[in-house]
């Protein structure tokens, strides 16, 4: 897991946030309003849901392109749980809470080095299935 987690605000601007995503070498960041995880935004999601439909990303917020329904996982899941969560989500990383609190971020590497790799290749099997 990556902690603290990097998180954007709902008031930013895309171009603020592909700054973000860019100095911390990222590609999706938790979207957070008062301390509370409402969205989840990725660099794609800036291309493809804004830039490619002509939004501004100087006065685009965050907010409009988010993506609300955020899937995450308990500070105390296990790796296998994780793992699974990415595989039915087909997501490469997910928030960390412990109660409301993003405490961390678990992406598709931090649980290839905890399972074995017949799971790990399930899990990105699904992970990228069509």
């Amino acid at each position: 897991m990556s902690s603290p987690a990097e998180c954007l605000a709902p008031d930013d601007t895309l171009a603020d946030a592909a700054k973000e995503l860019a100095r911390h070498d990222v590609g999706s960041m938790p979207v957070l309003d008062n301390g509370r995880l409402v969205g989840v935004l990725t660099d794609r999601d800036i291309v493809v849901s804004a830039i490619a439909r002509g939004m501004d990303p100087s006065s685009t917020r965050v907010s409009e392109i988010a993506t609300a329904d955020v899937v995450s996982v308990n500070v105390d899941d296990d790796a296998s749980v994780v793992a699974q969560v990415l595989a039915d989500h087909q997501i490469r990383r997910v928030p960390v809470l412990d109660g409301d609190e993003v405490v961390g971020i678990v992406a598709q590497a931090d649980v290839a080095t905890q399972l074995d790799r017949s799971t790990v290749g399930e899990t990105v099997e699904k992970i990228s299935e069509e």
